[in-house]
This record gives C-alpha cells, structure tokens and sequence, in this order.
C-alpha cells in the first residue's frame, strides 16, 4: 500500500503517530519565534504560517489537527511558544492559532488525496490553508482589538500577502521534491 502522506513512510505505529504530532507542534513553536513585529499591525510577521501549512501536509489530516491542537492548548496552558513569546489566549494574534487547527485539517485532508505530489496542486493546497487561517485570524483580530473589519483586514492581512505568497512557494516545492526522493528510496 502506497504512503497517503509523507508522515506514512516512516515505519511505526501509535508511538511514530505520537513523536509526530508533538514534534509538529514542537516544529511550529520553534519557528514562531522566529518573528518580526510590525509597528503598523498587532500581528507579527512570522514563520508560523509556513510550518503550520507543512505540518498539515506532512502528517495529514488527524495527526495535523492533534499537533495544532496540542500547540494550541499548551500555549493557552502557559507555554510561551506563540509568536512574541506569548502564551494564553488574550492577545491581536490569538484567532490566528486557533484558525492553525482547521488549515492543518484542510490542508493534510488534501494531502492525503494526493494534492501535495506536483507543484501546482501543493500551491492550492497552501492557499486553501492560509485562507482557512485568515478566515478564523481577522475575526479574532476584531473581536480581540475591537477594530473595524475593514482595518483588520488591512493590518492583519494585506500586510502578509507577498510573504505568504513567498511561503507557499517554497512549501509548494519542498513537498513535490520530498515526494519525489521518497519515490527515488523505494
């Protein structure tokens, strides 16, 4: 039987599905700290969006939405791993975390169908993620800073556009190419 993800391919059973989902998340908290704050905007520019999206589609959809998951409550719970260091529930970016659990479940869903294997697949993947993220993120911008929906959407994602577009297209390459040395070892 063929790997629906690339998660798939490394043997293991309930002891790999678990180092996988906390690594995940553990992937997403490291890279979260890499961020630049914006002076404009209440939401850091930061690497999460991208980790987030290959975490999805790496270790698909259950897997995906349990280590955003584990992200997200460990963050509430207190662990500073959201970007800025923060932690709880009460800050601009916190609609964006939680929007992190429903684009990892889009996201690896997709790939588990196969939409990960060829560039332009992987790069509509990716869009539908960073959209599902957006959706949850702008309104808990709003709610959170009481912000029009209007200004929200112009500090919390106009600003965003061209390094997402730059994120994507990285993703959109590297999970063709693992696929493709994972095809190369078999």
């Amino acid at each position: 039987m063929s790997p629906r993800t690339l998660a798939d391919v490394i043997p293991g059973g309930v002891a790999r599905s678990i180092a996988l989902v906390v690594g995940g998340a553990a992937f997403v908290g490291l890279t979260a700290q890499v961020f630049v704050p914006l002076p404009f905007s209440p939401v850091p520019l930061s690497l999460q969006t991208f980790s987030v999206l290959l975490v999805g589609a790496v270790l698909g959809s259950r897997r995906g939405v349990a280590s955003m998951a584990l992200y997200l409550l460990a963050g509430v719970a207190g662990v500073p791993w959201f970007a800025q260091h923060q932690s709880g529930w009460a800050f601009a970016s916190f609609g964006y975390v939680v929007g992190f659990v429903i684009a990892a479940y889009l996201v690896g869903r997709l790939a588990e169908r196969g939409a990960d294997r060829t560039v332009p697949s992987s790069v509509g993947l990716m869009v539908l993620g960073n959209l599902a993220i957006y959706a949850v993120g702008v309104p808990g911008l709003v709610l959170i800073t009481g912000m029009s929906l209007e200004k929200a959407l112009l500090v919390g994602v106009v600003p965003f556009l061209v390094g997402d577009a730059l994120k994507i297209a990285l993703a959109a390459g590297l999970l063709p190419a693992a696929w493709k040395l994972v095809g190369q070892r078999r």
